[in-house]
């Protein structure tokens, strides 16, 4: 799926997503690219930030924080669109609880990722 597609059903995946989810975003972009910094196909999506949780002063010219979806990991481990949509909506729903905070441990018991 060439990058357009994939970014085309980013936005439908966050669109899906429901509106309480996004109720508490703030200063936060979404982003698609090609692969990990190292060239890995091992990581399908990366949050970069400071977790709501750990936030003091903030909001007054930070950098966004963002959510990074690598499209090269996800068309390699999904077969048809209906597993790369599901996958898809996974890596953004479990990125976002990193941004509420919400660890690797606890995101895996929510079944989140």
């Amino acid at each position: 799926m060439e990058r357009e597609a994939f970014e085309r059903l980013v936005v439908e995946e966050l669109d899906e997503l429901p509106d309480e989810m996004f109720e508490g975003l703030e200063n936060l972009i979404f982003v698609v690219e090609d692969r990990p910094e190292d060239g890995s196909l091992d990581l399908l999506g990366l949050y970069e930030g400071i977790a709501l949780t750990e936030r003091g002063q903030y909001g007054f010219g930070e950098l966004p924080d963002r959510i990074i979806v690598y499209r090269e990991p996800h068309l390699a481990v999904c077969e048809t669109e209906e597993e790369l949509r599901d996958e898809v909506h996974t890596t953004l729903v479990h990125e976002i609880a990193h941004y509420y905070g919400i660890d690797e441990e606890r995101v895996h018991e929510l079944g989140w990722g």
